[in-house]
Parts: C-alpha cells; sequence; structure tokens
C-alpha cells in the first residue's frame, strides 16, 4: 500500500469515529479564500488532497498608517501666512536694546530674526537686550535667530566689557588651525552668553593682493583672511568650526565675493565684478565652510557681469539656485547682505527687495532699517496670494529657516 494511500484509510477511518460533540483533528491552517464564509481552524476537517502542495491565502497587504508630522511641519501648518512671511526677515535694532520706535515693530510684526545694530554695551547689558528682544519675536513656540557681525577688526559690533577684542581676520588668517579654532570657541562663547546665536561671519571672499587698497569692502579694511583661495579657505573653516562647538551659527559671505569690486555696497551704488565667473577658482573658500559646517550661505548685492548681467547677486535665480544650491549643493539658508539701509538697492522697492530674493530662491532678508519690516511682510505675503508658484517657494524658505531653528531648540513642539 502506498505511503498516500495509507493515509488517506487512517483519516478516514478517525473521522467515522468521531462523536457528534467531539471535533476531529484538524491538518493545519485554513486555505478557505478569504472571500469564502470565515470557518475556524477547529471545526474544520482535516481532507486529504491529491495535489502536492496547497496554493497559500493571499495575505493583505496592511493598510500604511502615515507618519505624524515633523516638529518643523506641525509649526509651519500652526503659523499663518504673515507669520510665515515674517519668519524670513531680519529685523536690526540697537544692540543697547531696543528702541521705542523698534519695540512696537518687532512685538507686532514677530520678524524671524534679529540683527543688532551699534556697538551695544556690556555682555551682561547685551543678554537683557536680547532676551528683552526674543521675547518680543517670539510666535507660537518659534524664538528668533539673534545675530551681530562679531568678525574682528574694524568689524565687531560687541565690543563692552565681557566681550574679547577679536583680531582682524588679516591677523586671524596667521594663525594656526587649532589656535582659530579654540579662538573662535570662546568668542562664540561669550556670544551665546549674551543671547547671540548668530554670527554674521566668516568672510569667505579672496582679495588679490593687488587690488587690497582699491578693494572699499574688504581689503581696505583688513576683512580678508589671505589673498588667494588657498589662504582664506582654512582659517574660514576653523572659524566655523570653533563657533560651531561653541553653539552659535555662522555665514560665510559675501557669495560670489566682493574681492575683485572697488565699491561698498553699504555707501555706493552700481557698484559690478567684471571678473568673477561660475565655478570660478575663487569661490572655495565657500565650499570650505560649508563643508565645515556653516548654518548660512549670504548673498552680495553686486552685479555680476560674467555670472548674471541683468540681476544683483541677491535678485539672480542664476547665482542662488544655479551656483549655490547646485554647484556647490547648498540646501541649507541662504541670506541676503543688508537690503535695508544699503544704498545699492536704494533704488528698488522695499517690498521686491524681499520678494525677488525669495523668487530667486533665497531664505532670510536682513533689513537694518526696522521701519521697512512690515512693507517687507506685506508685500511677502500679496505675492504669494497672487502666486501659487511664489507661494510654494515661501513655504520652502520658511521650512529651512525653521529646521535651521528647530537643529538649535528655537522650536517648541508639543
Amino acid at each position: 500500500m502506498s505511503r498516500r494511500v495509507a493515509v488517506v484509510a487512517l483519516t478516514a477511518l478517525l473521522v467515522a469515529g468521531c462523536s457528534d460533540d467531539q471535533s476531529p483533528p484538524t491538518a493545519g491552517p485554513s486555505t478557505v479564500p478569504s472571500s469564502s464564509v470565515p470557518v475556524s481552524t477547529s471545526e474544520q476537517p482535516a481532507t486529504p488532497t491529491d495535489t502536492p502542495s496547497q496554493t497559500p491565502t493571499p495575505t493583505p497587504t496592511p493598510t500604511a498608517t502615515p507618519n505624524p508630522p515633523s516638529c518643523v511641519d506641525q509649526k509651519l501648518q500652526t503659523l499663518t501666512l504673515r507669520e510665515q512671511a515674517a519668519q524670513l526677515i531680519m529685523t536690526g535694532i540697537s544692540a543697547n536694546g531696543m528702541t521705542s520706535a523698534q519695540r512696537p515693530i518687532v512685538q507686532q510684526q514677530k520678524p524671524g530674526s534679529i540683527l543688532l545694530l551699534g556697538t551695544g554695551g556690556s555682555l551682561a547689558h547685551t543678554r537683557t537686550a536680547t532676551a528683552a528682544a526674543s521675547t518680543a519675536a517670539t510666535v507660537k513656540g518659534v524664538r528668533p535667530l539673534v545675530a551681530a557681525d562679531q568678525e574682528g577688526g574694524q568689524i565687531q559690533r560687541l565690543k563692552g566689557s565681557g566681550f574679547d577684542r577679536i583680531p582682524a581676520a588679516t591677523t586671524q588668517g596667521t594663525w594656526s588651525a587649532d589656535k582659530l579654532t579654540a579662538r573662535a570657541k570662546v568668542w562664540g562663547q561669550q556670544l551665546k552668553q549674551a543671547g547671540v546665536n548668530v554670527d554674521l561671519a566668516p568672510v569667505a571672499d579672496v582679495v588679490p593682493s593687488s587690488l587690497k587698497s582699491q578693494n572699499a569692502p574688504i581689503g581696505s579694511l583688513d576683512r580678508e583672511y589671505g589673498n588667494t583661495p588657498g589662504e582664506v579657505g582654512p582659517p574660514v573653516q576653523a572659524f566655523v568650526q570653533g563657533m560651531k562647538q561653541a553653539g552659535v551659527m555662522t555665514s560665510v559671505k559675501h557669495f560670489p565675493g566682493l574681492g575683485r569690486v572697488r565699491g561698498n555696497t553699504d555707501f555706493s551704488s552700481g557698484v559690478v565684478d567684471t571678473v568673477t565667473v561660475r565655478r570660478d577658482a575663487d569661490l572655495q573658500p565657500y565650499a570650505d565652510g560649508i563643508k565645515a559646517g556653516t548654518a548660512m550661505v549670504m548673498i552680495s548685492t553686486v552685479t555680476y557681469t560674467k555670472i548674471d548681467a541683468k540681476n544683483r547677486a541677491v535678485f539672480s535665480p542664476t547665482v542662488i539656485q544655479g551656483m549655490v544650491r547646485g554647484d556647490l549643493g547648498w540646501n541649507g539658508v541662504v541670506i541676503t547682505d543688508d537690503v535695508g539701509a544699503a544704498a545699492e538697492v536704494a533704488s528698488v522697492p522695499a517690498g521686491q527687495r524681499a520678494t525677488r530674493f525669495v523668487a530667486a530662491g533665497g531664505d532670510i532678508v536682513i533689513n537694518a532699517t526696522a521701519a521697512l519690516t512690515s512693507t517687507m511682510v506685506t508685500a511677502l505675503v500679496t505675492k504669494a496670494q497672487q502666486d501659487k508658484a511664489f507661494a510654494a517657494k515661501l513655504a520652502s524658505s520658511v521650512k529651512r529657516v525653521l529646521t535651521l531653528k528647530q537643529e538649535h531648540g528655537l522650536v517648541s513642539c508639543g
């Protein structure tokens, strides 16, 4: 007798011998299609089969449970369009504390960032000033970035008691990388104690030695680390790393470089660079700064005729989307040089300074003139309401800003 016949015979005998209230042995899981009336396994008799195997019941595909929105997405959804737009403005206030004119602007407009202007007072006094401004600007658990220009030499905003006097970049550039990182960490710790979480430095611009005395914005002020990309890159990285160790964000500036111009855009208009090209060798220090962990890349207000002759860099999609986000692969926050008080952009309506920058792919607009804050925010809101493509860009920019803030403990979720 074959093995299969024996099994069949034995099974039949067992089934025949079962009483009405006795369940027969089972032969395993049910193979009844899911569309049939379900029968429990214990009530189902073992059924012999002539086929070597059975077709398994298809396993239903589980319904995917959507991931809960991230903290940043939650905040983006809770902020009104105007509150979102305000996150893209860095409003200037006195380093000594908000003036009577600045206070209501910060309280009502809730700018996403604050810029300290002037020399300010002691570290303790500055801490009081930044705490008040931060409280005034906080909206729905989102606190502001608080920034200062603390490069060293002639460009050091905060100089009062408790702040070290920082040597000029031309001196810093002669130090070893380890020494500069260690010193930058100390300077960063002082900023942190004062309530400042962003240092709008270091300068990554390369100033050719032959142009130093003629280069008003950088060379004549000793703001450059060196005269070649190889000389500038290492100090840029060391400065960024030191500040990062202190918990302070940095912004490499002023892409794609102010080292070859003559005029200073803060005081002159029509400043043009006729030499710098896309993928220029002098852009390497910006890539070095990004590699070191900078939090932002700052864009200059100069027009670069060999890159985009029709637009200042801050309004140029070629510079921001093409070069910064494309060539350098930077997906983080892009910030302007000042477009509030700077002479270079005085002929451009204030609202357009904000909308054109965001349309070009930028994120944070530095506005040293507090009174222009409402105008800029309103322009962003109006443009977003009229243009869906622009609205999407604005939302992307806000998300980048909120992401950076969350990484530094400035966003409360719950």
